[in-house]
Parts: C-alpha cells; structure tokens; sequence
C-alpha cells in the first residue's frame, strides 16, 4: 500500500511538472492605478491557489475551534456525570 501511495505521488508530482513546464509564458497581472506585474502562467495560478487555500482554511478555522470548546465542555460533562455517588 505504501508502494502504491509513493507512486501515485511521483506520477502526480510528474503531472503536474509537465504542466509547469507547458504553461512558462508570461503573462501579465494589470492592477489599479496602472500597475502591472509580469509572471509566468504557473505562478500566478500558484499564487492564486495559495490564496485560496488560505482564505478556505481561516473561514474553517472559526468552525474547527467552535467544535473543539464544545467537544471539551461535553467531555467534562459526560466526566462530571459519570462519577459514581
């Protein structure tokens, strides 16, 4: 099984370096007040993916730790009433 996730990783890792390699032109970023900046197509999908990565984990942060003060508080609850009398 071990074997068989490590090459699914180096054909995925082959993947997506030949999609790298296929999409090196430039392009260019135009923002506000003129401002431009050139890069390469793979790094600003890169960059965007970061992004997005990142704004989807800190919108599922809140959720995470508002299920983690609630699992404690059962925990002490369920430990509270399981004590015998």
């Amino acid at each position: 099984m071990k074997l068989f996730i490590w090459l699914l990783r180096a054909a995925l890792f082959v993947v997506l370096l030949g999609f790298a390699v296929k999409n090196s032109s430039m392009v260019t970023l135009h923002f506000f007040f003129d401002a431009a900046w050139p890069l390469p197509l793979v790094a600003v999908m890169l960059i965007f993916f970061a992004a997005g990565t990142v704004a989807g984990l800190s919108v599922a942060l809140g959720t995470f730790l508002r299920q983690r003060r609630e699992i404690i508080r059962l925990k002490k609850e369920n430990d509270a009433n399981a004590q015998p009398q």
